[in-house]
This record gives C-alpha cells, structure tokens and sequence, in this order.
C-alpha cells in the first residue's frame, strides 16, 4: 500500500516543504551524482551517521567484516544534520520526498514556517537518537529523510487523525486505490516499523533505519503539542476530532465564504 494523495486543504503555501525537498534534491545531485559510484558511498561515509564513530563506542570485534566506510571513532557530530539530507538510493529519495510532499503541507499549516522548520530538524534528531542507541556499536552509516518524515507523520496524525488517505494497493496484475482515515494508514506504518525494529535487532548487516523511523514518528507526536499554533490551526476547517464534515465539503463551504 502507497499513499498517492490526502482529503486535506493547505490554507498557505508550504514553503518550507518545498525548500526541504529541494534541499534533498539538490543533494542527490550534487553531492551524491544521482547515485553513480563512487560518489555515492563517499558521500554516505563522509556526511551520513555512524553511530560507533560519533559516540566513540567502536568495537572491531563486532564487525563480521570490514566496514564500508572507515570507522575510526572520532566522528564529527555534524553528520546528525548532514545524514538526514543523504539517501542510499533512487527508491530511497523518490519515496521520502513523496511522502514529505504529502503530508508536510498540512503539518507546516498548523505550525507556521520558522516553528515547522525546527520541528522537522529536531524530528531528525530525535530519529538518529532512537537509532543509535538502539545499537551503539554500529558501524553501518544511516542516511535518510525517513526519521524526520516520519516525524511529520507522527505530528499529521494528531492534528487530523479523521482526514481520508487515498491508498494505492498492487496485487500482481491488479491495482486499485480505497481511502482510509490517517490515523489507520499512519497506525498502519508505525506498526510495521515496531515489527520491522523488533525483528531486526542484534542485525549487523545494513538495512532499513526501522528504530529511526519510531523515533521520529515519536517525538512528532510529542513535539507537535508544543510547536502547533493554536490561531493556525483553528482557521483549518478539517482537524482534530471535532469536525464530523467530509474534508473537501467543509473546505469548499469556507471558501466561499472567503470570497
């Protein structure tokens, strides 16, 4: 299942979601070359996050086999910030900025531009946090967009938990999209990234970041009753529980009466 589209009117124009997406686009190009080796991996081992080097917590007993980058315990902690604008991969970055270009507008509503941009770079954070104590000793470096996003995630499914997600399902040959409140499609994905954290424990292969991914759908949840802008969020017509009115209906009625 994909989530393609939301039943959620932007009142202004996000453009912090716009900048963070081009801030990553610009990355993958400029920084990583689109993908192509060698650039790819030396701008992984040079801006991502290693948890054994930046914490000093390397143990080459652990390591199966050499690691792709070299660890040397005296990482620098700029990598917190510089990771989360790094990807692995085609699939990686299309997938991230799809779901920040989705869901990011609605939540910088409710905050405002400068609240929204902390919120996402302390969702990040707290992501790589949730991460690197989940195993210290790592010597594989994270990368990703993912932990701050799914910050977002966690902030969109406490502002409008009621507001339709049209889902796209494949089966084989087969394809067709159903709509479901954010709060089951959101509590859908924290799901199978509890399962796919749990699963992955004592790992030390690469992978998917699972534990950064509840990190930052965490602190979302938290962080957004503190940084959500009460006259904002009011002026949106389909948030909280309150609203009983389809989406699109309440909107439409309210611009009306704008004009």
């Amino acid at each position: 299942m994909f989530p393609i589209r939301d039943e959620n009117p932007q009142l202004t124009i996000p453009f912090v979601t716009y900048a963070l997406i081009g801030i990553n686009v610009l990355a993958w190009v400029f920084v990583q070359g689109l993908g192509s080796d060698p650039t790819l991996i030396r701008s992984i081992c040079q801006f991502g996050l290693i948890p054994a080097d930046v914490l000093g917590t390397l143990d080459p007993s652990q390591f199966d086999q050499r690691p792709v980058c070299p660890v040397d315990g005296d990482g620098s902690w700029a990598t917190v910030l510089t990771s989360m604008f790094m990807h692995g991969g085609w699939m990686h970055i299309i997938g991230n900025m799809w779901f920040l270009w989705i869901f990011g507008d609605n939540v910088e509503d409710a905050m405002g531009r400068v609240r929204f941009a902390i919120f996402y770079v302390l969702c990040g954070f707290a992501a790589a946090a949730a991460q690197a104590l989940a195993d210290p000793a790592s010597a594989v470096p994270m990368v990703g967009a993912s932990g701050a996003i799914g910050g977002v995630m966690g902030a969109y499914i406490v502002l409008y938990p009621r507001v339709h997600v049209h889902m796209l399902v494949l089966l084989g040959f087969y394809a067709t999209t159903f709509a479901v409140p954010a709060m089951f499609m959101l509590g859908y994905w924290i799901l199978i990234q509890l399962i796919g954290g749990y699963s992955s424990m004592g790992a030390t292969g690469g992978g998917v970041a699972f534990w950064a991914h509840v990190g930052g759908f965490v602190a979302g949840a938290v962080l957004v009753l503190l940084f959500r802008n009460k006259k904002l969020l009011d002026s949106h017509p389909y948030h909280g529980w309150r609203q009983r009115e389809h989406a699109s209906r309440a909107w439409h009625r309210s611009d009306r009466r704008s004009r």
